[in-house]
């Protein structure tokens, strides 16, 4: 025969559930919402705050990586140009022994002659 396993879980819930009375659903609704609100729109301001200092923090970041990059370039440059002398020095070097050899040459030709 019919046991009592044979039995719906659910037989009989329906019957249960007390009526859901809409005006309470809502209230308890809007209570709870203007419990939460205040300070999710507290939490909300706080992370466009946050949002707009982590920009500026950005912005200002890439004008001090810029700035280093300039830097480096300057140093670049120094060091091209103290190169530069360096070669400088050694061009006026062999020019005057070149000056100096073109002398004695010309001595040399003129005890020859």
């Amino acid at each position: 025969g019919v046991g009592p396993s044979d039995a719906s879980p659910d037989e009989g819930v329906v019957e249960d559930l007390p009526l859901i009375d809409e005006k309470a659903v809502e209230q308890l609704t809007e209570g709870l919402v203007s419990y939460y609100l205040p300070d999710l729109q507290r939490s909300k301001s706080a992370l466009q705050e946050l949002t707009q200092n982590q920009v500026v923090l950005l912005e200002t970041l890439e004008q001090e990586i810029s700035k280093f990059r300039e830097c480096n370039s300057i140093l670049d440059l120094d060091a091209l140009f103290s190169e530069a002398k360096h070669y400088h020095n050694k061009l006026v070097n062999i020019r005057n022994e070149m000056m100096m050899l073109h002398e004695k040459t010309s001595k040399l030709k003129v005890s020859v002659i």
